[in-house]
């Protein structure tokens, strides 16, 4: 019935202050005649308060009073609203529920990672270690849905390295139906708060993005409180004892920071401990500063960690039929000598290399151009490996350098004066050499590739007209030279992988040709190699490509393609493709280049040695003889196969690990400019042998195991008894199903059968919409579904189906608008009468 202002009194049961949802008054407050205060309790016992105004008054009904337990509800609303009730518990019934509703095939350890490390930590500090390829995403996302559905979590960000953040967001959204954004500066800037960490409440941020700006995290300490943070590959917010003394990194700073505005605090990496206990130490003061922050004195510090992390090494992961998870992989060194051209070409090159990098050490430092002379080495370190990727590489990046050059000289020869020294190039960014480190580590593939161009192109250690005007002269003959080259068609390293097309182990026992992924990294390269695998193997549709200037949808349905298109063989990419990239479809890799970052290494070959593969897996990796570069990674992958035969496979896990006080690039820059004198050659040798000694090997995968957990069978099995148990129980989907449909209907919506178990929805009402924007919860519900369904077996038919399930927003929102319009008959109740029963006794259900 309708209502005066006047008619507010503490008792009276209202509908239209909060919505269709019937609230009691608590207390009431005048202010004028025009408005009151209404202090009222939700139908969930909660207290809130809202300014009533007279103009609202036609929205205002107060609801009769009734008897509690009156029984005199509507039988049909009561059976839905009940559901409705149940369903929002449906974790008390399945205990696994976010692995029940997600597009998962969950193994023993990522289960006993989230039900049994994880979520019963309130608060959660936790760093989980397991090895590369455990699927540390997909258990991030298990407990991101699980403290979801039981109404833990709202707010949550994920920190990683920006080579991750869309790999991160794809997976979460593919297999768990988890949409978050990818902090952009577009949403930084457009944010309608001026502060995009207030009001966007899942959100992915790259890890330098946040750590490299102040102002971010001035905002970022200035939002609300995240309910769960998350950092990937968090060994790199460590921090280092020098002298004694802690030096704190940015990325140090930030995990501090991080770890202050969050209530539920997760760190994931596969390399907690580079060796040092202090380090060490140091990091984990990230999660608990009470325990593990201070000066650190060796022998009094060490504490033990075991509650604070969990971590499974790869040879302890196994199925739930106890069978190893990974199979054995195997490594081959393909050495192949230089024709007579490319020789005097390597040769050459290397020498232009080596005089400007002497150039740039020598002059820029005499006149204090120290920044200068860092973008100087990392230009020639990749004109160095252009070199020694292919003919094509080295040819186009030598006519562009001196093509740059060029109209550099141009410029200088209009606007300076006689003696004036030319500056550095305004194209190429003023970074220090910590900075180029971390773009050469961490940053996504194509952004890699743009500064590289940006330095090859402009970077020069010149410092007069003259001198730029000699160097550029030196470029047009060895482009010429390289030009030679490339029309003569030699190309030693081409042939040599056009013989491992031939390896018997290139085709299945059928004739069939197995699928095979090439590895470059510049390209250049790879559209060269692309056009030649395309003619050896007569198929243009045979071969795909992955590179940075693949856009990000593209790039899927390259991946798709390979994956399940038999007529795709072959896939060329570079490191766009080593970067969260599965690709376990295959089983075959070369690397037609060798990355100069052993870290990139093991990326490659985790692209195919990871969970879902079944066969074993096999690597060629190609190297020049007789060059600079190419002896010390030849000496490299030789005593690492020779190791593997003692310690198996487990030497690629360490791969990244090896050079860790002295970079490889460093070693085989040395050897570039310095290869011709025998002291720093057996320096070298040296160096390598230390890397790859049987006890260094041992060392670092004894620190590997470093607080190591392990999963026995015994465990395995109660783990698989558990989750049977839990299957048996849980709130099966046709119960879902019956609900919604009809749920759905009283709404207003209008759904339609399709195939078995799946239906289109042709209208969402705009009262679920406007719901779950209200409740934010992940992906926006859409005004239409092309289809859905409530069983996850029944998602990938054509078309795909959206999964609709506890945690969905879909039924989610649908759930909530039930239970504010009828909540109250929870309250009265209902006579319910089963036609079917022939007994004369009643009976109760009480909630």
């Amino acid at each position: 019935m309708p209502m005066r202002l006047e008619d507010l009194k503490t008792g009276t049961r209202i509908r239209g202050i909060r919505g269709d949802a019937v609230v009691t008054v608590q207390g009431v407050r005048w202010f004028g005649d025009e408005a009151v205060e209404v202090i009222f309790e939700d139908g969930d016992g909660r207290l809130d308060r809202q300014l009533v105004y007279r103009h609202g008054e036609p929205a205002l009904e107060l609801v009769a009073a009734g008897r509690s337990w009156s029984f005199d509800g509507d039988g049909e609303l009561l059976r839905l609203v009940s559901e409705a009730y149940r369903i929002r518990l449906a974790w008390l019934f399945d205990p696994y529920l976010a692995v029940t509703t997600s597009l998962i095939e969950p193994l023993p350890h990522q289960i006993s990672a989230v039900y049994e490390a994880m979520l019963p930590r309130q608060p959660l500090r936790f760093l989980l270690a397991d090895d590369p390829g455990a699927g540390k995403t997909i258990m991030a996302g298990l407990l991101i849905k699980e403290l979801m559905v039981r109404g833990d979590l709202e707010r949550c960000l994920i920190v990683a390295p920006g080579s991750l953040t869309e790999q991160w967001q794809d997976e979460l959204w593919e297999k768990l139906g988890l949409e978050l954004e990818i902090l952009s500066r577009d949403m930084i800037q457009t944010s309608r708060t001026g502060n995009p960490f207030t009001h966007k409440h899942l959100l992915i941020a790259r890890l330098d993005q946040l750590s490299r700006n102040d102002e971010l995290q001035q905002r970022l300490a200035a939002a609300p409180e995240w309910d769960l943070v998350i950092c990937d590959e968090a060994h790199k917010l460590s921090g280092t004892y020098q002298g004694g003394e802690r030096k704190l990194t940015k990325r140090y700073r930030l995990g501090e920071l991080l770890g202050r505005c969050s209530r539920h605090f997760l760190l994931m990496t596969a390399t907690p401990h580079n060796g040092k206990e202090e380090d060490f130490q140091l990091f984990l003061a990230l999660l608990d500063g009470d325990r593990f922050a201070g000066r650190y004195r060796a022998g009094t510090h060490r504490a033990d960690a075991s509650d604070l992390m969990r971590r499974l090494v790869k040879e302890d992961l196994v199925r739930f039929d106890g069978k190893p998870l990974f199979p054995e992989r195997r490594s081959y060194t393909v050495q192949y000598p230089l024709s007579a051209p490319e020789a005097r070409l390597y040769a050459a090159v290397t020498d232009y290399v080596r005089d400007e990098m002497n150039r740039a050490d020598k002059r820029l430092v005499e006149e204090g151009q120290s920044q200068r002379r860092i973008n100087v080495g990392f230009a020639l370190m990749t004109l160095q490996r252009r070199l020694a990727s292919s003919p094509e590489a080295i040819y186009r990046s030598l006519e562009r350098r001196r093509e740059r050059l060029e109209k550099r000289l141009l410029e200088a020869r209009a606007t300076l004066r006689d003696g004036e020294l030319l500056a550095d190039a305004v194209e190429v960014p003023s970074l220090d050499e910590d900075e180029w480190e971390e773009i050469y580590e961490d940053s996504p593939q194509e952004e890699r590739e743009a500064f590289e161009e940006e330095l090859i192109d402009h970077a020069t250690a010149a410092i007069t007209v003259e001198e730029l005007a000699l160097e550029i002269e030196r470029l047009r003959q060895l482009e010429a030279q390289a030009r030679g080259v490339r029309r003569s068609g030699a190309d030693a390293k081409w042939q040599e992988l056009n013989s491992i097309l031939d390896d018997p182990r290139m085709v299945d026992e059928h004739g069939h040709r197995r699928k095979l992924i090439i590895f470059t990294e510049f390209r250049d390269t790879l559209s060269y190699l692309a056009g030649r695998v395309r003619t050896r193997l007569g198929r243009h549709e045979a071969v795909v490509e992955i590179h940075g200037g693949v856009q990000r949808q593209a790039r899927r349905a390259v991946v798709e393609a390979f994956m399940n298109d038999p007529e795709v063989e072959v896939l060329i990419a570079n490191d766009a493709a080593g970067e969260g990239v599965n690709l376990q479809r295959a089983h075959l890799m070369v690397n037609y280049d060798l990355p100069w970052n052993p870290n990139r290494l093991e990326q490659r070959f985790g692209r195919i040695h990871r969970i879902g593969q079944q066969e074993v897996c096999h690597l060629w990796n190609l190297v020049a003889r007789d060059t600079r570069e190419g002896d010390v990674y030849s000496r490299l992958l030789t005593k690492l196969e020779v190791e593997r035969e003692s310690l198996g496979g487990k030497v690629f896990d360490v791969l990244g690990q090896l050079f860790e006080e002295h970079p490889l690039r460093h070693l085989l820059m040395d050897a570039i400019r310095y290869g011709e004198q025998p002291e720093v050659r057996a320096r070298l040798e040296r160096a390598i042998d230390e890397a790859v000694n049987p006890h260094h090997l041992r060392q670092l995968l004894e620190r590997r195991a470093l607080v190591q957990d392990a999963m026995d069978l015994r465990q395995v099995q109660a783990i698989r008894a558990d989750m049977e148990r839990a299957h048996a129980r849980r709130l099966q989907p046709h119960f879902i199903q019956a609900f919604f449909l009809e749920a759905f209907r009283h709404l207003g919506g209008r759904l339609h059968r399709r195939e078995e178990g799946r239906f289109e929805i042709s209208h969402v009402p705009a009262v679920i919409r406007q719901r779950d924007r209200l409740l934010a919860r992940g992906t926006p519900v859409a005004a239409r579904y092309e289809r859905v369904c409530f069983e996850k077996e029944r998602v990938d038919a054509q078309p795909r189906a959206y999964l609709v399930c506890p945690g969905s927003p879909l039924l989610d929102a649908t759930i909530d608008v039930v239970l504010e319009r009828h909540r109250e008959l929870l309250r009265r109740g209902a006579v319910l009468v089963d036609e079917r029963d022939p007994g004369e006794g009643p009976r109760l259900l009480f909630y």
